[in-house]
């Protein structure tokens, strides 16, 4: 089972970094390579078991249903239910942490996933630089003091 692991740090307190991410909706207003999102039926973007619909700026939709969400621990955990890409049985967690010496955010994003092995080195590479490192470079530039 492929594993793809970002880190990041982020020059910005991880309270303001949670309200950012904290959304499931809320990826075109921090993520550059998001379009759109909505969540389905008109659910809360907080409520797990949402589903949220969104589309890249190459025009793919994609899927996903948030799992898991905790303001305590500040992480959220989705799935994927449709992506052009490839695979199965995804599940990431994107996850952050306080660091307290110059109140800053330690980020983490990690994914699990099924697919053939043909395909894993240039999913997990697309992954992890493309969408999570993508998505933290995004947060620095907008978050950073």
């Amino acid at each position: 089972m492929p594993r793809v692991y970002i880190s990041s740090v982020i020059d910005a307190p991880a309270d303001r970094v949670w309200e950012r991410v904290r959304d499931f909706n809320a990826l075109p207003r921090w993520h550059p390579r998001i379009r759109d999102s909505r969540i389905e039926n008109g659910e809360p973007s907080d409520r797990v078991g949402c589903i949220r619909d969104f589309h890249l700026q190459n025009g793919d939709r994609i899927r996903e249903k948030l799992l898991g969400l905790s303001d305590y621990d500040m992480f959220c955990t989705y799935s994927i239910l449709e992506s052009p890409m490839p695979l199965t049985d995804y599940i990431a967690t994107l996850r952050l942490t306080p660091i307290t010496d110059g109140n800053r955010t330690f980020a983490e994003w990690t994914a699990e996933f099924d697919c053939d092995d043909s395909e894993a080195e240039g999913l997990v590479g697309g992954i992890g630089n493309d969408v999570f490192q993508a998505g933290f470079a995004a947060l620095q530039r907008s978050l950073a003091r």
